[in-house]
């Protein structure tokens, strides 16, 4: 039996319309090409499916079967195909995405928010997790993709990155802090001051690390801490001085502290990650999109401040401030430090 499925969905345009001539509007067809697949189709099959008259076209007991079947068939076929579509286009299904927890808090919710207006059915899910972690994740194909954020380019071969946007460190501090008197900070006028960062989960400690040692200048003590807050409620109580990525991606600097950036400048990349030679798959790249394609401008939260005094915009606290000011150092409270 050779039936095509051109004819089945001729048979039940026609007996749901009861005319040949708005199946034929309906499909785009003919009138005689419509009837040709009818009668094609009853050869075939080797039944009678239409009683024809002049003015009427009524179903057989043998078309009025086959009409109910078929046509429950050629809807299941047409809802498969429209949601195999839909998923390839990246509309339906389940992103798994990995990223450190302080972005998630900031770019990546926005990221989803994105995805969310852009397509209601997909689902984004975030795992938090270390770097470290994130990588490992997405080498050993437990999630779609990552998000990272590295001081230096990403070594690893397995994987493939793609720059989304790169973000400035600031010293961050009370406005009312003898380095806030300046429109940027040298690294080197840190020295005198116990400092407060975020962890290796955001990767800030080793952008720090390698400022100064491109400056040539010893390391202080640091305390870390997994969260942009904690850092802010510390450097808040006066505690040290806060070293922090600074621009629209990241969380914003407390109403209480001013941020100044850092001479010369210090950088964070922010990456999009997935294995290499592993194409996504389509619902993953179209989230990917939405997280690459809206990278944004830098924050406003330095220029801002910098337009406070923008005389002295490239002002640079050359040296150290001294310390034997009112404003207490971490050493001098007996904040818990470490060495790195």
């Amino acid at each position: 039996m050779n039936v095509s499925l051109q004819q089945l969905r001729v048979f039940v345009a026609v007996a749901r319309e009861r005319s040949f001539t708005r199946a034929a509007r309906e499909l785009d067809l003919t009138q005689s090409a419509v009837s040709r697949c009818v009668r094609e189709l009853e050869e075939a099959v080797e039944l009678k499916l239409f009683d024809r008259t002049t003015r009427q076209v009524q179903l057989t007991h043998a078309g009025a079967s086959l009409e109910r079947r078929i046509g429950r068939l050629l809807d299941e076929i047409d809802l498969t195909l429209r949601e195999e579509r839909a998923a390839y286009e990246g509309h339906r299904g389940v992103v798994a995405l990995a990223s450190n927890p302080v972005l998630s808090s900031s770019w990546i919710a926005q990221g989803l928010a994105r995805c969310a207006s852009a397509f209601p059915e997909l689902v984004v899910t975030v795992e938090d997790q270390a770097q470290s972690g994130v990588l490992a994740s997405v080498e050993h194909g437990e999630v779609d993709f990552g998000v990272v954020s590295l001081a230096e380019p990403l070594a690893n071969d397995q994987l493939h990155a793609q720059p989304v946007f790169t973000t400035p460190l600031h010293a961050v501090m009370p406005p009312t802090h003898p380095l806030a008197r300046h429109a940027s900070v040298a690294w080197g006028a840190l020295q005198d001051w116990a400092l407060v960062t975020l962890n290796a989960d955001a990767g800030v400690r080793a952008a720090l690390d390698l400022a100064f040692g491109a400056q040539g200048l010893k390391r202080r003590p640091v305390q870390e801490f997994g969260h942009v807050a904690a850092v802010q409620r510390m450097v808040e109580l006066g505690l040290g001085v806060g070293v922090l990525p600074v621009d629209a991606h990241w969380p914003a600097v407390g109403e209480s502290l001013v941020s100044r950036p850092l001479a010369p400048e210090a950088t964070l990349t922010t990456l999009l990650v997935h294995r290499r030679n592993r194409s996504l798959r389509p619902n993953a790249a179209a989230a990917w999109a939405q997280f690459a394609g809206h990278a944004g401008a830098r924050s406003q939260n330095a220029d801002r401040d910098t337009e406070a005094n923008p005389d002295g915009a490239a002002d640079v606290v050359a040296s150290a401030v001294s310390p034997e000011s009112s404003w207490p150092m971490a050493a001098q409270s007996g904040a818990a430090l470490h060495e790195p």
